[in-house]
């Protein structure tokens, strides 16, 4: 077997071993060229929960709303800005990473007097070696009431 046949043979077996054995189901299927992967779960049809492409997740928008749902957990800021760190590390998890992978956080508040209170939340969720990130202040978001969303970048482990 020559090293291209030895290639293709490997490119294909390590596809199909995902399906064959059930391991990861509830993750990113595996794209059928190599190419771009969806992850499943976003409660909205306009966009992907996060996408996978050649070791990167890329995690879309994630606000403080009780999974699987658009509501809120509540309007104030510490509970929201909890959920949406929960559903960012839920999705970026979704898709075969973790926390301790992510490479960099954009982060969207509504007011500048919640970032001391986002800071502290944010911490806890990435106590060392935090990520890079940036911070806006916004004057508003799209889901009415949302105070905070959060994206990321992270690589697949």
């Amino acid at each position: 077997m020559n090293a291209t046949s030895r290639r293709t043979f490997l490119a294909g077996a390590a596809a199909a071993w995902p399906a064959a054995t059930g391991w990861g189901q509830e993750r990113a299927a595996a794209a059928p060229d190599g190419g771009r992967r969806v992850v499943p779960g976003s409660p909205y049809p306009t966009f992907s929960r996060a996408t996978i492409f050649n070791g990167t997740v890329y995690v879309s928008g994630v606000l403080g709303q009780t999974p699987g749902t658009r509501d809120l957990v509540s309007e104030d800021f510490e509970p929201q800005c909890r959920q949406a760190m929960e559903n960012l590390k839920a999705s970026v998890e979704a898709a075969g990473s973790s926390m301790s992978h992510v490479l960099k956080c954009q982060c969207f508040l509504t007011d500048s007097g919640d970032f001391a209170t986002f800071n502290k939340v944010y911490v806890t969720y990435f106590p060392s070696d935090p990520p890079a990130r940036s911070t806006v202040i916004v004057k508003e978001l799209v889901a009415r009431g949302a105070r905070i969303e959060i994206d990321c970048f992270a690589a697949l482990p």
